[in-house]
């Protein structure tokens, strides 16, 4: 665990991405993607699908339809390629392909427990969300949880799920007195622009510290089971 800056104490509201960050999905999303890029007729093993594949890595974290429109251009083809790609993530994850991120119910629980707001967030559609939750005994867990949808249709890395759950859970006076934590520089990037107090990378997932420390990340975790440490030590 590193620290690049300081934070403010008095951190009032949690707002943790799904896969890669609470949820280890194991490359679902790829796999998905390959069936959707089969959907538009992009053959696997083709240099368009390992240009288009790259650029999913390159952007875990980002809506998936605003993905599917930057890689196949028109809206309706954006479309049947995102209703493809979360049909097949949805098959996956109903065949038991998915766990929790070790200790991050723990976590989430403990966190709950002193008091915090937590919300969970997602790029996929509300469908896939609900499947994921649905497969870990997770639809409890949190009071909260928000897909692009929820925040008026932008994803990340925008901050506006962020911000969401800032207005919706009233747990928080301030922007500052927000954590965000995700796997994903999109993540942070979107906490940076909400204005959070406390915006982690964590390594379990897509991106690595540089991306973190660029997209401007105030500090990189091991893991979401690092949080409530890094919580104490501010409070």
């Amino acid at each position: 665990m590193s620290s690049v800056t300081d934070t403010p104490e008095n951190i009032r509201l949690v707002v943790l991405d799904m896969a890669g960050t609470t949820v280890a999905d194991g490359g679902l999303v790829e796999q998905a993607f390959a069936v959707a890029a089969a959907e538009l007729g992009v053959e696997p093993g083709s240099a368009e699908h390992a240009e288009h594949l790259a650029y999913v890595r390159a952007t875990m974290g980002e809506s998936k339809i605003s993905v599917f429109r930057h890689l196949f251009g028109d809206e309706d083809r954006a479309q049947r390629a995102n209703s493809a790609f979360e049909k097949a993530y949805g098959d996956l994850v109903d065949g038991g392909l998915i766990a929790p991120v070790p200790g991050a119910r723990e976590t989430i629980e403990e966190l709950a427990g002193r008091g915090l707001a937590v919300v969970l967030t997602t790029g996929f559609a509300r469908v896939t969300q609900d499947a994921i939750l649905g497969a870990l005994g997770w639809r409890d867990l949190v009071p909260l949880t928000l897909c692009p949808a929820d925040a008026g249709g932008r994803g990340r890395p925008y901050p506006d799920m962020v911000l969401e759950a800032f207005v919706r859970t009233k747990a928080a006076e301030d922007v500052r007195q927000v954590a965000v934590v995700g796997d994903t520089s999109y993540d942070v990037l979107s906490g940076v622009r909400a204005g959070a107090g406390l915006v982690a990378g964590v390594r379990t997932g897509a991106h690595g510290d540089d991306a973190f420390r660029a997209a401007g990340a105030t500090h990189v975790l091991d893991s979401v089971a690092a949080l409530p440490a890094l919580l104490t030590g501010e409070r």
